[in-house]
């Protein structure tokens, strides 16, 4: 059965494959024979991940600059595979967002998927590849005092459907909504917004998801090698959750 799951000669991309779901899926689509090509602004880390796996390129680059993606797709001869997992976050109702952050939010989560996704267009027509764009259960439903989050999040969604209706037999694309995930993305917000009480707040991310914890970067990086598979070949134009029951509840 895992001869399904497997990449043999595929090539993949994977932004924001530094860290968290990121690495995850760079270090499990590797595994599943694809050669893959880590793309992230944190060039050192991404050396000691391909240092420590075998068929990893290594590529910085700024998914907002129009240029250096560009340059990036250019360079590449064939591409079956894209997955976008670069993001940030913000915690803030609308009115605690400024403009500054709010355009932030939607130069790396959206201007970011979009520059990407356009640039492998032609190599993924030419291979009938797939493209999964790493969303939120935040692009799907309010979540308190994430106005700018939840913004990206559904225009992710959005655009994901979009293209499987422009392109229905050339590619793929489907989009992943996690819930919330224990990664450097978590830490991360724990140290900005609550330093002073980590353990507090995270108690209570656990308890968000139905399940009783958050999710792991492993397991949405199963996921999204099942959508770039010959398993899910009749797979386009999905959202699949896996947010432990949240959206459920």
């Amino acid at each position: 059965m895992f001869d399904l799951f497997r990449l043999d000669g595929k090539s993949a991309l994977i932004t924001g494959g530094a860290s968290g779901i990121g690495e995850a899926a760079v270090r499990l689509f590797a595994d599943a024979a694809a050669q893959v090509t880590l793309v992230d602004l944190n060039e050192s880390r991404g050396h000691e991940i391909a240092g420590e796996v075998k068929n990893v390129e290594v590529r910085r680059c700024d998914v907002t600059n129009e240029k250096e993606v560009e340059e990036l797709f250019a360079s590449l001869s064939s591409l079956d595979i894209l997955v976008n997992c670069a993001g940030i976050g913000l915690v803030g109702t609308v009115e605690e967002t400024s403009l500054d952050d709010f355009e932030r939010l939607f130069r790396v989560n959206v201007r970011g998927t979009f520059l990407t996704i356009r640039a492998a267009l032609p190599l993924l027509r030419k291979s009938k590849g797939t493209v999964v764009n790493i969303g939120s259960v935040a692009g799907l439903v309010g979540v308190k005092r994430r106005f700018a989050y939840c913004a990206t999040k559904g225009a992710v969604t959005a655009m994901t459907r979009q293209l499987a209706v422009d392109y229905p037999q050339e590619i793929r694309a489907n989009c992943i909504a996690p819930g919330t995930v224990d990664s450097p993305f978590v830490e991360a917000y724990l140290e900005k917004y609550h330093r002073h009480e980590k353990e507090k707040v995270r108690i209570e991310l656990n308890e968000r998801q139905p399940i009783g914890r958050m999710g792991r970067p492993d397991e949405v990086a199963g996921l999204a090698l099942y959508m770039c598979s010959e398993a899910a070949s009749f797979m386009n134009g999905s959202v699949v959750t896996l947010d432990g029951g949240w959206t459920a509840a």
